[in-house]
């Protein structure tokens, strides 16, 4: 509620704004009760390595200009896991501090603005353990999420460069001559692997395609920092190599098995935290470079940038556009936690709702990435040649904010809307068709 009080006219009288000592983000509304507690709590929890991370974000993206130069922050991933990032997911009754998806976007949203890879590396770790809550009970649900309470990070290496979708996989588990589970083939954008204690892979199985999660330490594993992409150099989103790694074949499960849930929603919803978080580092950097600043044009409005309008209206607009992400965010998040409600295990999700949410997600994608790429882009317009200096690494924004949401190309996801606001035909229905030929979770 307003905190107002009476004016002498007899209308309410609004106190006076204060200046919270916080960085901008977009909280939760007044109905979010012990939800919005919950989340400030984590905040400060996280609060001094996250400021540690963002400390350090420049100095490692002068680092990374190439995979032969880059040193990987595996101390700073490590400080997270220790601290209990990696279940936040997780049901307080297990151990875990129970968020919501809302509250997650925003943790990873705010990681994000710290330092984009960093945030981004996680994902495969949260939508394995999405994974797992979404599993009957079991020994080996109560196994994995003692794993990842104790602190165990979980990459991804599901992705390959054969074929010609994702559909297509070579990666293959079978017995050997002597009947042991064997695996072999090698996958690219291992995102976080290179940081993890376990990875989640899909692979072929006498043709039927199958998933399970073996230990990054197992004999035949190898990972490889060869991500060459031009932004999110330090994710290690590169390859994984399995040349005959033992596999307990009680663990691989059938894809088809699985009955169509929220995940690739959230696997995209995820992308679209890191984008957010991006937005508001361009903000953050963009006012850190005007409020020293006294070297101004002949011109200008003002005789310093902070008080020339045409500055502020930058910087203006640059606010507004992270708002504007943010909040998209939390609301196609809040849908996907309706969604999370109706799950029965080993049934799945209410489709109806799926559908509307898996909608929301790709209208939010549809904004938010050329939102954000076009704000990293005006950041410039604040400064003059200076802010393109490359110790301040401004560029970065722009560049990860383009890696980013190019993993699923918004123009598609234009097409699905319409599809689905004109003729009725939801996301979930593609996720159907394509579940047939067992897709990748990623």
């Amino acid at each position: 509620m307003t905190d107002a009080t009476t004016s002498a006219g007899g209308g309410p009288r609004l106190s006076p704004p204060t200046r919270p000592d916080r960085r901008w983000r977009v909280d939760p509304g007044p109905a979010a009760g012990a939800q919005s507690d919950r989340l400030t709590s984590l905040r400060e929890r996280f609060a001094p390595i996250v400021e540690r991370i963002r400390e350090g974000a420049v100095a490692r993206e002068l680092a990374s200009g190439t995979p032969s130069e880059r040193e990987l922050p595996h101390a700073e991933v490590r400080a997270l896991a220790e601290a209990g990032f990696g279940r936040l997911r997780v049901p307080e009754e297990r151990g875990g501090f129970g968020v919501t998806v809302v509250e997650l976007v925003h943790l990873v949203a705010d990681l994000a603005a710290a330092d984009s890879n960093i945030a981004h590396l996680w994902r495969g770790h949260f939508g394995y353990t999405e994974l797992v809550l979404l599993r009957p009970d079991s020994p080996a649900r109560d196994e994995w999420l003692r794993r990842i309470v104790d602190g165990a990070i979980v990459g991804n290496a599901t992705s390959e460069r054969t074929g010609t979708t994702l559909a297509d996989i070579s990666t293959t588990v079978a017995p050997d001559d002597s009947g042991t589970w064997r695996l072999h083939g090698r996958k690219f954008y291992s995102t976080g692997t290179l940081y993890a204690d376990w990875i989640y892979l899909a692979a072929d199985r006498d043709g039927e395609r199958v998933t399970f999660a073996v230990p990054t330490d197992a004999p035949g594993v190898t990972g490889i920092d060869d991500w060459d992409g031009f932004g999110q150099r330090l994710t290690a989103s590169g390859t994984t190599v399995f040349d005959g790694v033992a596999v307990d074949p009680t663990v691989v499960s059938a894809y088809r098995d699985a009955p169509l849930s929220h995940i690739q929603a959230f696997y995209q919803l995820y992308l679209l935290a890191v984008l957010a978080g991006i937005g508001q580092a361009v903000v953050d950097d963009a006012v850190a470079f005007v409020r020293p600043r006294t070297r101004t044009y002949i011109h200008a409005n003002a005789a310093t940038p902070g008080d020339d309008p045409q500055v502020l209206a930058v910087l203006g607009r640059l606010s507004a556009g992270a708002f504007t992400a943010r909040s998209l965010v939390a609301a196609a998040a809040g849908l996907l936690d309706e969604v999370v409600a109706t799950n029965e295990p080993g049934v799945g999700v209410d489709h109806a709702l799926l559908d509307a949410a898996e909608n929301a997600v790709y209208q939010a994608q549809v904004e938010i990435g050329p939102r954000v790429l076009r704000s990293a882009s005006e950041l410039f317009e604040v400064g003059g040649a200076s802010a393109a200096d490359r110790t301040r690494a401004l560029d970065r924004h722009w560049r990860n904010a383009r890696v980013v949401a190019s993993h699923n190309p918004a123009v598609y996801k234009e097409r699905l809307v319409g599809e689905y606001v004109l003729h009725g035909r939801g996301p979930v229905d593609a996720w159907e068709r394509y579940h047939e030929v067992g897709p990748t979770r990623f």
